[in-house]
């Protein structure tokens, strides 16, 4: 499995609109006319009931604190109505074309640019299996992720410890949905029958699966096997890393 390439940069802002059902997809109707793709998008709050008065020191709420921190408020009717606060990043426009197809967009009340996830937390290692396992890929992971770090990368891992076959198999389907997830570590005593069934469907869609040397027909369909959890973090990394060498498609069906 080669390496993916590096994503294409976003551009993420938060805003404040109406909450109102046109509200949004108005938004999303002006980004893809002016040629950008949402890339992610989550309803950060709702700030309901109205407000009679803009709070004061609140950058998304008062004009004036806005201009001072950066933020504008943008016009538009609609006083009564309650409000949502989103955060949404955008591929394809610039910022400063994209600061201009919101302030062109009814019911926007007010924006502030903010950094991108991926510019922040980028590339992602998930862990799924058993506790004592999971901590100690944890351990070989973060202390790599440390490293490639400090040269520019920004990778970041995340862990769940669960117990069930099918809470893992679940588990497993889920991280195809997880933003920037890039690799999948399984670290367990055993696991085979739908957990093997969901990382042949995670393989299908280009997330490659390292797991510990293990009893279950797992170790069938992973794209590495290492009997070391430390190991097996460590080499997750690097698997991942542009700053590494470790190419993980010459080592696939190996164990270690």
């Amino acid at each position: 499995m080669a390496r993916r390439s590096a994503l294409p940069q976003t551009v993420a802002v938060r805003l404040v609109l109406d909450d109102a059902p046109e509200a949004l997809a108005g938004l999303v109707a002006g980004i893809a006319a002016g040629g950008g793709s949402v890339r992610t998008l989550s309803t950060v709050r709702r700030m309901t009931p109205p407000v009679a008065g803009p709070k004061p020191g609140d950058p998304l709420a008062d004009p004036e604190g806005a201009a001072a921190a950066g933020a504008v408020a943008t016009g538009g009717t609609g006083a009564e109505t309650g409000r949502i606060e989103v955060e949404i990043e955008v591929e394809g426009l610039e910022e400063e074309r994209l600061v201009r197809t919101i302030h062109a967009t009814p019911r926007v009340r007010a924006h502030r640019l903010t950094r991108s996830l991926d510019r922040i937390f980028g590339k992602r290692v998930i862990v799924i299996g058993g506790g004592a396992q999971v901590a100690q890929v944890a351990l070989g992971a973060v202390s790599e992720a440390d490293r490639h770090n400090l040269r520019g990368e920004r990778i970041s891992v995340d862990t769940i410890a669960l117990v069930g076959e099918q809470e893992i198999a679940n588990a497993v389907r889920a991280v195809a949905d997880l933003p920037r997830a890039r690799l999948l570590v399984l670290a367990g005593s055993i696991m085979g029958g739908e957990i093997t069934t969901a990382a042949r469907e995670l393989r299908d869609q280009g997330i490659p699966i390292i797991c510990l040397n293990m009893a279950g027909s797992i170790t069938d369909v992973a794209d590495l096997v290492v009997s070391d959890p430390v190991q097996a973090g460590t080499m997750a990394v690097m698997a991942i890393a542009d700053t590494a060498t470790f190419d993980l498609a010459r080592q696939r069906g190996r164990r270690f």
